[in-house]
């Protein structure tokens, strides 16, 4: 599939049910470069335990979430990333010509799952804050398989519908971030992704 065609397909499942699944978005050798990089990150340290919250009320909550994040900065990360935030980039650009969402800019970070870890059940939108529209979420992991867990649940209604997706590399997820409830289900092997968001100008928060 071309990339044209996948942004397409992309826009179209956004369109008819607010979320899209793709495998593929990437091959796999770009993504084994992407975990690599993240592996590298992890062990010089430069990744923090991820909280909860926003600003001066984040909080670490080893109950509701174990993953360690780096934010990705453009000006200072690697050629991986920075392939990327291209590709990102011209997703964003694809999204707003065929959804009129009005995108402006993409906020994301590394995320390593220990063995053991999870994400409790969220909204990705902050209370306060309304800019984040559109979440996506690029996984990185070579050869993932059922036992190993690590499924993000995204439930699709209120009565508790929801679908499984396996955590494959190159496997493209983006959903409307108010609207989805998701959680990381317990991994059993260390689980990697970039995660971030698109997000519009919206309300400066106070």
């Amino acid at each position: 599939m071309t990339q044209a065609a996948c942004f397409d397909r992309i826009v179209d499942d956004l369109a008819r049910q607010g979320y899209a699944v793709t495998p593929g978005f990437i091959p796999n050798g770009q993504a084994g470069l992407l975990a690599d990089a993240a592996l590298q990150l992890r062990a010089t340290g430069a990744m923090q335990r991820a909280g909860v919250g926003k600003g001066a009320e984040t909080s670490v909550r080893d109950e509701l979430r174990g993953d360690f994040i780096l934010w990705l900065e453009p000006g200072s990360c690697g050629d991986h990333e920075r392939d990327f935030l291209d590709q990102i980039e011209q997703l964003r650009q694809a999204v707003n010509q065929g959804l009129y969402l009005g995108l402006f800019d993409f906020e994301g970070h590394f995320a390593i799952y220990p063995p053991g870890s999870f994400y409790r059940k969220h909204l990705d939108r902050f209370q306060n804050d309304s800019r984040r529209t559109l979440t996506a979420i690029l996984y990185l992991n070579r050869d993932w398989c059922p036992e190993d867990g690590g499924l993000l649940r995204l439930y699709l209604d209120e009565q508790g519908t929801h679908i499984d997706v396996a955590p494959e590399a190159g496997t493209l997820v983006t959903f409307l971030s108010s609207r989805f409830w998701h959680e990381v289900l317990p991994a059993h092997r260390e689980r990697i992704s970039l995660t971030g968001w698109f997000r519009t100008r919206g309300e400066t928060p106070a």
